[in-house]
């Protein structure tokens, strides 16, 4: 419960018998149901639990009691504990996977090295929390329930979540090193390169040079003409 004290039925019984809070501010206190509070005062409830004193434990003061208890309407505040416990150190092992599941893990496994053959083995077993052994075992098709097993996706199996596979999966990716570009195959030569002449490029804009007009030659042309059909008449 946050922010309740240590053993709450035990403190109110003993904001029971020995204050005149009411049962609204026992429970809020306390974080107990307010029938609750009046079936400890009845006797119904929590018969044969020793009253734990909350002042002498440093978990309620004095002055808090009496301001309460002269004001219903006010709310008793848990003092601070002035003794900072360390955290416990989380230690960092194979993740831990339920007895249930636990017949799951070969498929999501076989599953994880169908579709992403870029993870590491030790990657694989902080996702399901399995051995090098067994995923030895299922490379090579030496499980021993090998023929059966089917490829199943351990986010769907409940045994990692999708946030865990993304990482692990961009983490393989930022490790696997750059490939070289594939080596291409020969091509054919520009024109300009394999005959050492560039051509000319096209312009719509040019026109085709046209040549010098000779008056006299198309005078001659007319004239001889004229002759021949002259001679025709005749």
């Amino acid at each position: 419960m946050a922010n309740a004290p240590l053993m709450p039925k035990a403190t109110a019984v003993w904001l029971v018998e020995n204050t005149a809070l009411t049962f609204d501010q026992i429970a809020d206190f306390c974080k107990l149901h307010v029938l609750e509070v009046k079936s400890i005062a009845d006797g119904e409830v929590a018969q044969g639990i020793k009253g734990l004193d909350p002042v002498s434990s440093g978990q309620l003061a004095r002055e808090e009691i009496e301001r309460a208890e002269k004001n219903p309407n006010h709310r008793l505040k848990l003092l601070e504990s002035k003794v900072r416990l360390p955290e416990p150190k989380r230690r960092r092992g194979p993740r831990y996977t339920p007895v249930s599941k636990r017949q799951d893990r070969p498929n999501a496994i076989l599953w994880l090295l169908r579709n992403h053959p870029e993870l590491k083995d030790s990657q694989i077993m902080r996702l399901v929390g399995t051995t090098k052994t067994t995923i030895e075992s299922i490379k090579e098709r030496t499980h021993w329930n090998a023929q059966n097993l089917t490829p199943m996706d351990p986010v769907t199996l409940g045994l990692c979540s999708q946030i865990d596979l993304d990482i692990e999966v961009q983490r393989s990716s930022k490790d696997r090193p750059a490939t070289a570009p594939a080596e291409q195959g020969a091509t054919l030569l520009p024109v300009d390169v394999s005959t050492g002449e560039a051509p000319e490029p096209f312009s719509p804009a040019r026109k085709p040079r046209e040549e010098a007009i000779d008056l006299e030659t198309v005078f001659a042309k007319l004239g001889g003409s004229r002759k021949s059909e002259a001679e025709d008449e005749e």
